[in-house]
């Protein structure tokens, strides 16, 4: 039985993708949502828990941005409907920046949906290049918060 408190915490990859399906992928099995450097050495995976219940989820792996530059990439951002808006993204974002920084100080990056351009703006990342589509989930750009 869990206390209730909310609490971040080192998730496996694995656990993700319950989330990663609902949220983001909804036409996609859950075996479709192995994302290419999950387990690598450098990756992460973030959690936020109530109990035992995980509510939102980041990853981040060492990856290049897409010029080539050295950096981080976050991946699979998301969190269920009843506590969007709350601050539990933010804080993810911030605790990820926070221990890829102490790894290597490198820009972070992602593909953001354009329904998040604000979510990341108001943490300081800007739009780099165009925006594309990705097919069956809408529109992107990639956006970056500066090392």
């Amino acid at each position: 039985m869990g206390d209730g408190a909310i609490r971040i915490e080192a998730i496996s990859a694995e656990q993700t993708r319950p989330i990663r399906q609902v949220v983001l992928r909804p036409h996609q099995a859950a075996s479709e949502l192995v994302y290419p450097g999950d387990d690598d050495a450098e990756s992460f995976h973030l959690g936020v828990m109530r109990g035992d219940e995980l509510l939102a989820i980041l990853s981040m792996y060492h990856q290049p941005t897409p010029d080539g530059t050295p950096g981080w990439r976050i991946r699979g951002m998301a969190s269920v409907p009843e506590v969007r808006g709350i601050g539990y993204g933010r804080k993810l974002v911030e605790i990820a920046r926070d221990r890829a920084w102490g790894i290597e100080r490198a820009p972070i990056w992602c593909n953001a949906r354009a329904s998040a351009f604000g979510f990341y703006e108001k943490l300081g990342f800007v739009i780099v290049g165009e925006l594309f589509e990705i097919e069956g989930i809408g529109t992107h750009a990639v956006m970056v918060l500066g090392a």
